[in-house]
């Protein structure tokens, strides 16, 4: 498969290897962004709708939530995949592989996920929630029917962004043994010097990273046109 490539960029490893790492990749990242889209979007709409002057403000809730997400997203992945461990070995078992990676990847961009759905609620106009409760509207409803469809198109690019963060993050996982596209890269590619490796594995990323972006700018522009 990677006969087609120039002798003087041509990867050492195999096709094999290379489609097992990227099937990895894919595994890592469409669990960690199930798990932490689901954290996320609940942390998030929290945070808009107990905010102070908000419909459900309620500060005890608000000022729990916030500086625990402000701390997570303070610690570096790379950092947050060795702190967690202990937490990592009781939901998997285990410390080290590609299931095991998900956990770190659902804390580091959950808190993430929870700030861009929050920025993407507050860019509503405060006249839509006032009008849905001049309306009548309960709480829930000025929530799920007029706050959330009101920014959809705002949260597809939000969860586009936060999807290309946690495939950045899985090539990082790739350090501690958590396979994937970055696991072939440093193990490969760096530690082996075979430049060819590296050339395709960053090839790879950067095709999934454009693909991932388009699909999100086309999505955003067909909600925002309804």
């Amino acid at each position: 498969m990677l006969d087609w490539l120039p002798e003087a960029i041509r990867p050492e490893i195999t096709s094999d290897i290379l489609t097992q790492a990227l099937f990895e990749t894919i595994y890592m990242v469409a669990w960690s962004l199930l798990f932490s889209a689901l954290l996320g979007v609940v942390l998030g709409v929290i945070l808009v709708v107990t905010r102070p002057g908000h419909i459900m403000e309620n500060r005890f809730i608000y000022n729990l939530i916030n500086p625990v997400i402000n701390v997570l997203r303070s610690i570096p992945f790379i950092i947050l995949l060795v702190a967690i461990i202990p937490i990592t070995r009781f939901f998997v078992g285990t410390a080290y592989g590609t299931t095991a990676a998900i956990v770190p990847l659902v804390f580091y961009a959950g808190p993430y996920i929870a700030r861009l759905i929050e920025n993407s609620l507050l860019e509503i106009e405060p006249g839509i929630i006032e009008a849905a409760d001049s309306m009548g509207a309960s709480k829930w409803q000025i929530i799920f029917k007029f706050l959330v469809p009101e920014a959809m198109g705002s949260l597809i690019l939000s969860m586009t962004t936060a999807t290309i963060g946690l495939l950045g993050a899985t090539a990082m996982a790739g350090a501690i043994g958590a396979g994937g596209i970055g696991e072939v890269a440093i193990s490969y590619g760096y530690n082996r010097f075979d430049d060819g490796t590296m050339f395709i594995t960053v090839l790879l990323l950067i095709i999934m990273v454009q693909g991932l972006q388009t699909i999100g700018n086309i999505a955003s522009k067909k909600v925002r046109r309804r």
